[in-house]
C-alpha cells in the first residue's frame, strides 16, 4: 500500500511537471510573438512620426502661401478694375488649390496622429504583455525545479520568496513617496494657479459688468497669462515624472537643454559651469541631479524673480558638488521650511543617496541651494 501511495504521488508530480513545461513554453512563445509585433509596431511608429513631421511641415508651408494668397484676393477684390478676367481667375483658382490641399495635408496629420496613439497605446499593451510572460516563465521555471527536486528546497524557496515580498514592499513605497512628491508639486503649482485664474475670472465678469469692456479685457489678458503660466507648470510636472533625454543624451547634455529653454522662455542668464566630469553616471545618480536642478531652477524663477542663476557641477574625490546660486529676492528660511513641499522632496532625494543638503537664503539676498553626494559607483 505504501508503494502504491509513493508511485501515484510521482505519477501526479509527473503530470505536474508536465502542465507545468507545457504552460511555461505557451507562455514563451505568447511572450516571443508578443516581441515580434512590438519591433514592427516600434518601426512602424517611428514611420508615422517622421509622416507627421513631414505633414506639420508641409502644413505650415501651406498655410504661409494660403495667408499670401488671402492678401491677395484681398487686393483683387479691393482693385477689381485695374485686373483682368484670367488674373482674376488665377488668384481665386490658386488660392481655393493650396487651401483645399491645407484641408487635406490636416486632415492627413489628424489620421496619422490617431493612428500613432493607437500604435503607442498598442505598444504599451505589448509591453505589459511583455514583462508579465516573462515574469510568468520565470516563475513556472521556479515551480519546474521545486518539483524536480521533490521538494528538497523548501526552506530556500521560502526565503527567496520573503526577499521578493521585501524587495515588492520597497517597490511599493517607493511608488508611494514618488505620488506624495507628485502630489506636492500639483498642490504647489497648478491646483493653487487654477483657483486663481477661477478668482480671475469672476473678476473679469464684474468689471465687464461694473466697469467697461477695456478694463475687462485688460483682466482677460492677464488672466491668459495666468492660463499659459499654469499650462508650462503642468508640462514641467510631466516632465518630472520622467525626463527621458537622460537615458539618450546623458546627464549634462540633458542640463544644457533644460538651462537653455528656461533661459530662453524666462528671458534670466543662467551659466553653468562643469569640472572633473567624464562620461555617464549611474541612472539614480543621473535623475536624482536632474531633478534637484530642476527643482532649485523653477523655485528660483517661480519665487525669487532672479536676474541672473549659476550653476556649479563638478566632481572631488568620488563626491559629487552641486552648487545652485541665484540673485533673486530671497526668503525667510524659517518661515519657508515649515510649508515648503518642494524643499522636503529635495531633501528626500539627496539623503536617498546618503548625501547631504542645506539652502541658505536671506531676504534681499537671493538664495543658494548647496548639494554633496558620494559617488559609491
Amino acid at each position: 500500500m505504501k508503494q502504491l501511495n509513493e508511485k501515484s504521488f510521482d505519477k501526479i508530480i509527473d503530470g505536474m511537471l508536465e502542465v507545468v513545461d507545457k504552460s511555461k513554453d505557451e507562455i514563451y512563445q505568447l511572450t516571443e510573438s508578443s516581441r515580434e509585433e512590438h519591433k514592427l509596431l516600434s518601426d512602424e511608429i517611428e514611420q508615422t512620426r517622421k509622416a507627421i513631421e513631414y505633414l506639420i511641415v508641409e502644413g505650415d508651408e501651406l498655410e504661409r502661401k494660403e495667408r499670401l494668397y488671402r492678401n491677395r484676393l484681398a487686393q483683387v477684390s479691393k482693385n477689381f478694375n485695374i485686373y483682368s478676367e484670367e488674373q482674376i481667375k488665377e488668384v481665386y483658382e490658386t488660392a481655393h488649390e493650396i487651401q483645399t490641399k491645407l484641408k487635406m495635408v490636416r486632415e492627413r496629420e489628424i489620421t496619422l496622429r490617431q493612428k500613432r496613439d493607437f500604435i503607442e497605446r498598442r505598444l504599451k499593451s505589448l509591453e505589459q504583455m511583455i514583462e508579465k510572460g516573462t515574469a510568468l516563465v520565470s516563475k513556472v521555471s521556479v515551480i519546474s525545479n521545486y518539483l524536480n527536486n521533490d521538494f528538497k528546497q523548501i526552506s530556500d524557496l521560502i526565503d527567496n520568496a520573503n526577499q521578493k515580498q521585501s524587495f515588492g514592499l520597497k517597490i511599493i513605497e517607493a511608488q508611494e513617496e514618488e505620488r506624495k512628491r507628485i502630489s506636492r508639486e500639483i498642490h504647489d503649482g497648478p491646483a493653487q494657479m487654477l483657483a486663481n485664474i477661477l478668482l480671475r475670472a469672476d473678476l473679469v465678469e464684474r468689471t465687464f459688468r461694473e466697469r467697461s469692456g477695456e478694463e475687462a479685457l485688460v483682466e482677460m489678458k492677464n488672466m491668459r497669462l495666468m492660463v499659459r503660466d499654469s499650462l508650462q507648470e503642468v508640462r514641467r510636472i510631466i516632465y518630472d515624472l520622467r525626463p527621458m533625454a537622460l537615458d539618450d543624451l546623458g546627464l549634462i547634455p540633458t542640463i544644457r537643454k533644460y538651462l537653455a529653454n528656461v533661459e530662453d522662455y524666462h528671458q534670466i542668464n543662467i551659466s553653468l559651469s562643469e569640472q572633473g566630469i567624464q562620461g555617464r553616471f549611474d541612472s539614480k545618480y543621473e535623475v536624482a541631479l536632474f531633478r534637484l536642478i530642476q527643482e532649485s531652477i523653477q523655485n528660483a524663477v517661480k519665487h525669487g524673480a532672479p536676474k541672473n542663476i549659476h550653476v556649479n557641477f563638478r566632481i572631488e574625490k568620488n563626491q559629487i558638488f552641486l552648487l545652485i546660486r541665484d540673485d533673486g529676492i530671497g526668503f525667510d528660511l524659517e518661515s519657508k521650511k515649515e510649508n515648503s513641499f518642494g524643499l522636503i522632496g529635495m531633501r528626500e532625494r539627496v539623503e536617498m543617496l546618503d548625501g547631504e543638503f542645506s539652502i541658505k537664503s536671506q531676504i534681499g539676498q537671493g538664495t543658494t541651494v548647496y548639494v554633496k553626494i558620494p559617488l559609491k559607483d
